[in-house]
Formats: C-alpha cells, structure tokens, sequence
C-alpha cells in the first residue's frame, strides 16, 4: 500500500517525504475534527455503568 503511494507523489526523496508527513498530518486533522466528533455519541465508552450512592 506505501509502495505505490510513494511511486505516486512527485520530485526526489525529500519532497516525497515533506508531502507524506502533509499527507499524514491531513489525514489526522480530518480524523480529530470531523469523524471521531461524529462517531463519539456511538461509542460505548460513553455510557456509565457505575451509580451514585451504591454501596458494596
């Protein structure tokens, strides 16, 4: 899968390297701003098991 991405992205080495870690950067910011803010009401983590007041 990195194989072709990297064949893909134009100019020597470095400029590769510079457009993966944008590449990567995007990808996190679009995660952290749009689908894990969607999906979090989803997840069951969300929901609390453990009541007030209840004694052992």
């Amino acid at each position: 899968m990195y194989g072709p991405l990297w064949r893909m992205l134009p100019g020597p080495w470095q400029v590769k390297a510079l457009l993966a870690m944008v590449l990567v950067i995007g990808v996190v910011a679009v995660c952290f701003l749009w689908l894990f803010p969607a999906i979090a009401p989803y997840m069951p983590f969300n929901s609390y098991s453990v009541q007030r007041g209840a004694s052992p």
